[in-house]
């Protein structure tokens, strides 16, 4: 099978099995886990931010955040096809007693020159319940993987200062929106309050995300942290598989990138199939009827290739570390004859 569904499926090289197994671990909790210690020394360096703290995923990060920055009853303002919004399981109310208020201008490929005054505009407008926080995910997992630019970014933040409101950054894939913008993570994490990595999808990791702020923000999230249950013992076997993905796997995306640009090119000559122009691993397929998503993902993985229906118009598909350029020219092939027969 060529799982192209997400790039969370890869599995923990031979070398990063032996780094799991190798790690120095201690009761985090108690007396604080000596390679989880390295690790969020480290990210905490590469974001350009005081102190970070690991989590088991990026998720619990998030909400972390948004239980920190938003007071109950107040809104988040986010992409209404964010991870926040959609796949968090609504935890945002449930958790936090907050309220999304969707704004599709936070996304990549929405965002204008004018996305301060945009931003600016929102915030201004009178509401019952404020807005509390703006989050921004980069890159954009649903509009495809695009990189929102750190000129957008600053200029969400110009605007949420403001208005005294916090800026948070879900970087789940911003590994991946710093190599395609030409910068370094932390030239996008510094319009942000906080901001959440994670290492268990282009990276390659089996688990774990980390969350960066201040000094104060970070000693306020330890406590929530362990609210939500993510205060975790020997924590670093999986640091230990994190650390080695920022020496090994980090420039390897760029691979990524590159085999997704042949996906997308593949299967830009199929008639009634919209190819969005990928920018980082991401390819996604807009379909034209009679075809629906789930016939084609059905189809395709009879044929031997995992892909995913992000709606029912909508296939996503996911370049990774165990995709091989061999699997490319495959990959187009299967889908190829697949989206003909679906006409």
């Amino acid at each position: 099978m060529i799982d192209l569904r997400s790039d969370t499926v890869t599995q923990p090289t031979a070398p990063m099995r032996q780094a799991i197994a190798n790690a120095v671990v201690g009761d985090d909790l108690l007396d604080g886990d000596p390679t989880t210690r390295q690790l969020e020394e480290r990210v905490a360096d590469l974001l350009g931010k005081e102190r970070a703290l690991f989590f088991p995923t990026g998720t619990m990060a998030n909400q972390t955040a948004v239980w920190m920055h938003a007071p109950r009853g107040t809104e988040v303002l986010a992409d209404p096809d964010s991870h926040l919004v959609r796949r968090e399981v609504a935890a945002c109310a449930a958790l936090c007693g907050v309220q999304p208020r969707t704004m599709a201008s936070l996304r990549a490929d929405k965002a204008g020159s004018d996305i301060e005054s945009v931003v600016e505009c929102e915030l201004a407008t009178p509401s019952p319940s404020r807005i509390s926080l703006v989050s921004i995910e980069n890159t954009h997992n649903g509009s495809g993987g695009f990189a929102l630019t750190r000129e957008a970014m600053e200029g969400i933040r110009r605007a949420a200062q403001r208005h005294n409101v916090a800026v948070h950054l879900d970087g789940a894939r911003v590994w991946n929106a710093a190599i395609a913008l030409h910068l370094a993570p932390r030239d996008l994490a510094a319009p942000a309050d906080t901001a959440m990595v994670c290492f268990d999808k282009g990276l390659g990791a089996p688990a774990g995300s980390v969350l960066a702020g201040t000094a104060a923000l970070i000693d306020a999230a330890r406590p929530v942290r362990r609210r939500f249950g993510g205060a975790m013992r020997q924590n670093g076997i999986l640091a230990a598989a994190a650390l080695y993905a920022l020496d090994h796997h980090l420039d390897d995306l760029a691979r990524d990138h590159e085999r997704a640009q042949r996906l997308a090119r593949g299967l830009a000559g199929v008639a009634g199939v919209h190819v969005v122009p990928p920018q980082t691993n991401i390819v996604m397929l807009d379909l034209e009827p009679p075809r629906v998503a789930a016939d084609v993902v059905r189809a395709a993985s009879a044929a031997g290739v995992l892909v995913y229906a992000w709606t029912s118009s909508r296939i996503r598909m996911v370049m990774h570390r165990d995709v091989t350029d061999a699997d490319i020219p495959t990959a187009i092939s299967v889908l190829s004859t697949v989206l003909t027969e679906r006409q």
